[in-house]
């Protein structure tokens, strides 16, 4: 399947319109107990808006060896999207297992190890159609997000204008279910 091809009612291309620096924070990585394809993620995000798609660490750069079971998920008060329902980063657990994406698809990974450090982070905004959503992730070299032709870009090297895949929802969430309630999220 390419990711070209996936764009539907719920996956978007947006467009980053915004990226601001937030100072020093709790960030979280989640170390899966298996090895992740470069193309695989998690969907993380600032509110129940949408979510943004961010990599695994399956890949070498400058400043990290590649880590294949690891995603730099990004600050700890951002949800993590999981087949319809939502938990807070924060609340990730080892031994427990978190959905991964490959476009579309998914599957069940356990989790090895969660490892919460305090790191420089920024606030990606990006806008799909007529929403805007954000993600709060590490200004690191490692973090990694999908551009709109299939290609894996460092968050380092994202400028506005760039188009990145992420998910749109509904905001409106109580421990995690989708609820039908007016809401507003800032």
């Amino acid at each position: 399947m390419l990711m070209s091809m996936m764009e539907n009612d719920v996956w978007k291309l947006g467009i980053v319109e915004a990226i601001e620096p937030m100072g020093e924070g709790s960030r979280v990585c989640i170390d899966a107990a298996d090895v992740l394809s470069p193309a695989e993620g998690l969907l993380v995000g600032d509110t129940g808006h949408g979510y943004i798609y961010i990599l695994s660490e399956n890949r070498t750069t400058s400043t990290y060896p590649a880590r294949v079971f690891r995603i730099n998920a990004g600050a700890v008060h951002q949800y993590i999207f999981e087949e319809g329902e939502t938990r807070y980063l924060a609340e990730v657990e080892n031994d427990e297992p978190v959905t991964i994406y490959e476009g579309q698809a998914s599957r069940q990974v356990p989790v090895g190890r969660v490892k919460i450090e305090k790191r420089d982070l920024v606030r990606v905004t990006v806008r799909a159609g007529e929403v805007s959503l954000s993600a709060t992730l590490q200004w690191a070299d490692s973090v990694y997000l999908m551009t709109d032709q299939y290609e894996p870009m460092a968050l380092k090297d994202c400028q506005l204008g760039d188009r990145i895949y992420c998910r749109i929802d509904e905001p409106g969430r109580h421990l995690g279910q989708s609820i039908q309630e007016e809401i507003e999220e800032k």
